[in-house]
């Protein structure tokens, strides 16, 4: 055991997968004192040794109501030193932790997508006509689910007028025959 203080985890509130997170901390010299909590479960514990490795402020997502999902979504915010208080915070599953971080990893004004009202599906959709520069204002509505928000993004990267399809009430079937019509005549 390496000199170990083995004490720190051998106890029976541990399971085996908790007790090998904290013996890894404390082969690395880390502040185990931060995670060794039955609260947390091994994985979130890894999540934490994993952070404290990289030498960041963990005590932003070491807390037991972040799943380890969500922990290593903030994590990897972390590590590419992004503003992740725009969304730590539980009403975001890890789905849409994600891609509000590639948004801030790809410099973009997040907040258009950033209401939980819009799945981890929609909210791609969004990012990826930010991306392109896109007036996603078009589709940034929940009146359209991610099929809808997709054909109408397609037809805006092709330089279309989608304002003859881009409604509600078309489903994305036929949302995507107007598009290639308005692509064929184009």
């Amino acid at each position: 055991n390496q000199g170990l203080d083995i004490s720190v985890y051998a106890n029976t509130k541990y399971d085996y997968l908790q007790m090998e997170q904290i013996r890894l901390g404390l082969e690395q010299g880390l502040d185990v004192s931060v995670y060794a909590d039955n609260k947390f479960i091994w994985e979130q514990m890894q999540q934490i040794r994993f952070g404290l490795e990289e030498r960041l402020n963990v005590s932003v997502y070491a807390k037991p109501e972040f799943n380890w999902k969500q922990m290593d979504e903030i994590r990897l915010g972390l590590e590419k030193g992004l503003d992740v208080s725009i969304y730590t915070d539980t009403k975001y599953d890890y789905e849409q932790m994600y891609e509000i971080r590639l948004g801030l990893e790809h410099g973009l004004d997040v907040s258009g997508y950033t209401d939980t009202k819009f799945n981890c599906l929609q909210m791609r959709q969004i990012r990826l006509g930010l991306e392109q520069g896109l007036d996603v204002s078009v589709y940034a509505d929940t009146k359209f689910n991610c099929m809808q928000m997709q054909q109408i993004r397609l037809g805006l990267e092709q330089g279309l007028d989608v304002s003859s399809y881009a409604k509600p009430e078309l489903n994305y079937n036929k949302m995507g025959i107007i598009r290639e019509k308005l692509l064929s005549n184009k």
